[in-house]
């Protein structure tokens, strides 16, 4: 089940937090509970990425692009996943959450979450790739970043980030089907 009552409480708790820059980092801090967990009494590595949501809408809600897609009606879809899994969270336990944009192309945004465990070490990270949709389909961040009043010029692609697209983009679509 999605956790509607968290994002909830993340929506309300920064719904008065300092706007962050376009590129600002979210910092926000989560609890693993029992309804996180997998056989292994650990943090469900599915749910990992329905609590990164926690992490990304209070992000747009504070860069100010949540108030543009609702204007604009306009819809904000993930589009694709990297993830690393490298230090468990167990039950009860309580990790801070790092949420940012790093980048953008023609079509897409490309986001960086970490959660990170109390004795500093990087449970897990993840990159996502974000689509602004409208009924048309993809709506560029160019035109996105226009509509939210902003004139930052693109950054340059982490090496990282870029070798995680040429990679993608070998991919088949779609799967072939046995």
């Amino acid at each position: 089940m999605y956790p509607i009552m968290r994002m909830t409480k993340e929506l309300v708790k920064y719904r008065n937090a300092e706007p962050l820059p376009l590129m600002g980092t979210h910092v926000s801090s989560h609890r693993c509970w029992p309804s996180d967990i997998d056989l292994w009494m650990e943090l469900n590595n599915g749910r990992t990425l329905t609590l990164f949501d926690l992490g990304r809408i209070p992000l747009a809600q504070r860069i100010g692009l949540v108030d543009v897609l609702r204007t604009q009606k306009l819809g904000m879809t993930m589009a694709g996943v990297s993830v690393r899994y490298r230090r468990r969270i167990r039950t009860f336990e309580k990790v801070e959450m790092h949420s940012r944009a790093v980048c953008w192309d023609d079509k897409f945004i490309y986001l960086e979450q970490s959660m990170w465990k109390a004795d500093g070490d990087c449970a897990n990270h993840a990159l996502y790739r974000a689509a602004i949709t409208d009924h048309n389909g993809i709506v560029a961040p160019s035109r996105v970043l226009e509509m939210m009043g902003k004139s930052e010029v693109r950054p340059q692609t982490p090496e990282w980030v870029q070798n995680w697209i040429d990679a993608d983009a070998t991919r088949p679509w779609p799967p072939m089907q046995d």
